[in-house]
């Protein structure tokens, strides 16, 4: 019998856009982009931008929280997690970014389903901005890019003997995207795939997924 695995992104999947791009609109300006655009062009990596950016926030705790309260998360997750869990399918949601708002917004489900979710650790205060932490670099889906690798995932997920749904929106999802057997797509990874000529079922929400498990696994 087939086994099968979901993993999932967050930011622009779960979630209908970047946690960066709330800050950004909220809290950045020309200045405070540089870290970014130097990421743009090659000369520092994903993660050491986030961390300078977000390590730079100088606001009060409620003005963070209240944005992250604003983040418009997926209406659809519920059923399918309820629907992975009736069928014995695990569950990872996976992030290059951290864990602070993603518990805010789905710790509850997190904790309800067993989900594993893998992404940089953080905390936030007044005085040092929104730290983030990689995981240590003897950790098996550790990536010095991005602190999470998520092909890392999917690849030791396979070697386990499982199929893979996954769900995605942006480009650290074109590699793990490459290798899952029933890829859900949409934005720049939607835009990816058509490029390399690699198979992808378009969603605009979590029904798509919901549909596909329900009636054809």
């Amino acid at each position: 019998m087939e086994k099968f695995a979901f993993i999932s992104d967050f930011d622009g999947t779960i979630s209908d856009d970047d946690f960066f791009a709330y800050t950004t609109r909220e809290f950045f300006d020309d200045e405070a982009l540089k870290p970014w655009r130097e990421y743009l062009d090659g000369k520092i990596t994903h993660f050491t931008a986030l961390k300078t950016m977000y390590g730079a926030l100088r606001v009060e705790q409620e003005k963070i929280d209240h944005l992250v309260r604003s983040i418009k998360i997926d209406k659809y997750i519920r059923s399918v997690f309820s629907l992975c869990r009736e069928k014995s399918i695990p569950i990872y949601i996976v992030s290059a970014g951290c864990d602070y708002y993603i518990n805010y917004l789905i710790g509850d489900l997190i904790r309800e389903f067993d989900i594993v979710l893998l992404t940089n650790r953080s905390q936030y205060s007044e005085d040092r901005g929104l730290e983030i932490f990689a995981p240590e670099k003897d950790d098996p889906f550790y990536d010095e890019k991005t602190g999470i690798s998520k092909v890392k995932l999917a690849q030791s997920l396979k070697s386990n003997g499982y199929k893979l749904i996954f769900a995605g929106d942006g480009p650290p999802d074109v590699e793990p995207a490459k290798i899952a057997d029933v890829v859900f797509a949409r934005k720049v990874l939607r835009d990816e795939l058509e490029k390399l000529g690699v198979g992808y079922r378009d969603f605009a929400d979590f029904r798509a997924i919901e549909s596909y498990i329900r009636n054809e696994l």
